[in-house]
């Protein structure tokens, strides 16, 4: 069997393939709301034959979505409509995980459709904050920096987050530490410039991820998958670099956390990113070298690709994001193309050839 579709245990659960959908925001919920179109959104890829479908970046408090379009946590009564998606990506034979995150200075934007600024107080948009009170652009409010208290109130948050995603069925749980949202914010030099003991120095910088995870462990079971997505470089000098996201996947490693899910950027505007295919595969592989799983993202967009970065032991998971958008069979047919026999769904079976 080609290693792309060989299955991966972590913990107690079992993935059916390396394929993963990477969390895709769908700017297409109402007041945190999963709905209809997250039900088909995700339901399809997980009958097209992806092993984890992970939901999109959910925001653990109406303050920390990025859109008022985005998913959320926040309530108890948002748990029902997950609870449903999450019971039929299982019944597909798929593992479903969500990807809780704070978007911190990027907070209180338009939809991407709808030009993606900064939404004004007065046209429905609201206060960021952030670790220091320095605006993603130009354009942007100055975010308000998070006090001790903001800090404790976070955790609060993603706590009782946590414990919703668990009550929905949720199987993996991603903490969303990448491009520029709060957590990458107070990890990045370029983003937090504050002077206690939440800035300056590394370890200082990275305190909120891992007293973050310390709170998460408290309502997350232990026998379940905790990944963390990271950006794995700011792509600017004197920014956050490969050797700290290294340095960081050590750390990670003591405090449980099973896999690194390796983007990069994010976290400052008008870079210049070398895009090309499999772009960001190589920090993946580094983050591998020091004994964490890890997985790819970014331009894997073919079945001989996909396979050639499992086979080579550069990442444990492919996550594919684009590709998912434009094909959500992508596994059925990377499957035939590369000679695997794979159980299709019973309703398809008159179209397999």
């Amino acid at each position: 069997m080609e290693q792309l579709f060989s299955p991966l245990e972590i913990k107690s659960v079992r993935f059916r393939n390396r394929i993963a959908v990477s969390p895709m925001c769908q700017y297409s919920a109402t007041d945190g709301f999963a709905n209809n179109w997250h039900l088909v959104h995700l339901g399809a890829r997980a009958v097209g034959g992806a092993g984890l479908v992970l939901v999109e970046a959910t925001g653990v408090s109406a303050q920390g979505r990025i859109t008022p379009g985005c998913l959320g946590l926040w309530k108890d009564e948002q748990i029902g409509p997950l609870k449903n998606i999450v019971e039929f990506i299982h019944q597909q034979g798929a593992v479903a995980g969500i990807q809780l995150a704070h978007a911190g200075r990027k907070a209180s934007c338009a939809l991407p459709w709808q030009g993606g600024r900064q939404l004004a107080l007065e046209e429905g948009g609201w206060e960021t904050m952030a670790p220091s009170p320095i605006p993603f652009n130009d354009a942007d409010r100055p975010p308000l920096e998070m006090s001790r208290g903001d800090i404790q109130a976070f955790y609060t948050d993603y706590r009782n987050a946590v414990k919703r995603a668990r009550e929905a069925g949720f199987k993996v749980l991603e903490i969303h530490a990448a491009h520029g949202y709060l957590l990458h914010e107070f990890m990045s030099p370029l983003s937090n410039k504050r002077l206690d003991e939440y800035g300056g120095s590394f370890d200082n910088r990275i305190r909120l991820l891992l007293e973050l995870i310390g709170e998460i462990r408290q309502e997350w079971p232990d026998e379940l998958p905790l990944f963390v997505r990271i950006s794995a470089t700011d792509w600017v000098e004197d920014g956050w670099t490969i050797e700290d996201s290294i340095q960081l996947a050590t750390r990670l490693q003591t405090e449980g956390i099973d896999l690194i899910d390796c983007s990069t950027g994010g976290n400052i505007g008008g870079v210049k990113i070398p895009v090309g295919a499999g772009y960001q595969v190589p920090f993946a592989e580094a983050v591998r070298k020091t004994g964490m799983r890890s997985g790819a993202v970014g331009m894997i967009e073919t079945a001989q690709q996909a396979n050639a970065i499992i086979a080579e032991e550069k990442a444990d998971l492919v996550l594919l994001a684009r590709e998912f958008l434009r094909n959500p069979y992508f596994p059925l047919e990377a499957a035939k193309e590369l000679g695997v026999e794979l159980e299709w769904p019973e309703q398809y079976l008159r179209a397999k050839k």
